[in-house]
């Protein structure tokens, strides 16, 4: 396998969009923090079963040329970016150019499989002085949630339609067989829903909540099921869009999509749903998030969410740390795990688990698909006017979400509960 070891960075970056992708660390502190970064990358890659190709020639790990090769075309500027800014400036230099990859799903994933490992752990104790905190600018008050959401959903509709199905749906499909087929994700996608409506017992009379609408497919579903749904969104491009599919579907007069925040809905349903919604709501947020679906959902009925978790110490190690994901991706976003769900639902609600399932190799089934189309459609997302930088985000986000179901770190449940227990707070 022959490696370009060409320079690869975009033509131009654009500072005033990306300033902390065009300018590089520079400084005492910077070279003295890239260069010890230098060393632990170094000593991590030598761990793994993946090659580290440096310009002058210096391969590093496996003489294997088939394995996952990351190729790093400008060694000093990366180091100085990750030894400033950690995953935030390793994510800004694939973003930069600095480095690349033949295969950069398969790469994360090797450094998923052994994430708590790479770093020595006399270093590790000083986590807590080199991670970058959280501004509390992206902390999910009303008004900043519906922020948070507007910058990655509303985006643009036409991008998301570039790399999703024909049913708009931006979650795990649920496949009934893998590896998947490209053609096979439309109709593994509605056999998740399916599912989540089944298990919710929707049907016809059904009166349901659905929190967070995406692009409206799990609507058109459940009400040509005969049920009545209230959908609610903060995103007002994936409102319009949503709305339009209901109506060309027929469905208009059994759907009601309303632009609301989760804390503002007053009534009672016999099924609230909620897919991919929770790793919104942020930390702080966990209780009252499912106080509210306790709230809401009638005695009787059933709640079903479906939640990408991460492991728990994982997760307490970093509800407080700023992320290159929320920094570009997700604003205000963290992932639960499963122990945090558990607590919050057993310490204040009714709400007890009745059925849970793992749809860990489906999501990076699904995201594998999104990312190879995503690739394939460049030069469409060039046309709708996101540059290469962005590009390159996007690729990373989708690779480095797939590596992560892949690995085993993050895992995505389809979660139902019923409203059986007994509220361990007080009202």
């Amino acid at each position: 396998m022959s490696i370009d070891l060409t320079l690869s960075t975009p033509a131009t970056i654009d500072a005033r969009r990306w300033p902390d992708v065009a300018q590089v660390p520079d400084g005492p502190f910077s070279k003295v923090s890239g260069a010890i970064a230098d060393r632990l990358f170094r000593r991590a890659a030598a761990r793994l079963p993946i090659r580290v190709v440096y310009p002058d020639g210096t391969v590093i790990g496996a003489a294997d040329p088939t394995l996952p090769t990351m190729v790093v075309h400008r060694p000093e500027v990366m180091a100085r970016r990750v030894g400033r800014y950690g995953l935030i400036g390793f994510g800004e230099s694939y973003m930069a150019g600095d480095w690349s990859s033949t295969d950069i799903a398969g790469l994360l994933t090797e450094f998923g499989k052994r994430l708590t490992e790479l770093i020595p752990p006399v270093l590790q104790r000083f986590r807590p002085l080199a991670v970058v905190r959280q501004p509390r600018s992206q902390h999910n008050s009303r008004k900043q949630a519906r922020r948070n959401i507007a910058e990655h959903y509303d985006l643009s509709n036409a991008l998301f339609a570039e790399f999703l199905d024909e049913t708009m749906t931006y979650s795990s499909a649920l496949f009934d067989t893998r590896p998947a087929d490209e053609s096979a994700l439309a109709e593994a996608q509605r056999r998740k829903i399916d599912r989540l409506l089944d298990t919710a017992g929707v049907g016809l009379g059904s009166k349901v909540l659905e929190i967070g609408t995406g692009w409206g497919e799990l609507c058109i579903r459940a009400a040509a099921r005969g049920a009545r749904v209230h959908s609610i969104t903060l995103s007002s491009e994936q409102q319009r869009l949503a709305r339009q599919r209901v109506t060309q579907a027929g469905l208009a007069d059994r759907v009601e999509i309303e632009l609301c925040d989760y804390r503002d809905v007053d009534g009672s349903y016999d099924a609230v749903l909620s897919v991919e919604m929770i790793e919104a709501v942020g930390y702080r947020f966990w209780p009252m998030y499912f106080q509210t679906l306790d709230r809401l959902v009638a005695p009787g009925g059933r709640v079903a969410i479906q939640a990408i978790t991460m492991p728990h110490d994982r997760m307490l190690a970093s509800r407080n740390t700023y992320t290159w994901i929320q920094k570009y991706i997700f604003p205000g976003g963290l992932l639960p795990s499963t122990e945090a769900i558990i607590g919050a639902t057993e310490s204040n609600t009714r709400l007890r688990t009745v059925d849970v399932v793992s749809l860990r190799q489906d999501y990076a089934e699904t995201l594998r698909i999104w990312r190879e189309r995503f690739v394939q459609r460049r030069d469409a997302v060039a046309d709708l006017g996101f540059d290469e930088v962005f590009h390159r985000m996007w690729e990373l986000y989708l690779a480095y979400s797939e590596a992560g179901f892949r690995s085993g770190y993050l895992d995505v449940y389809q979660w139902t509960f019923a409203p059986t227990g007994r509220r361990q707070w007080n009202s």
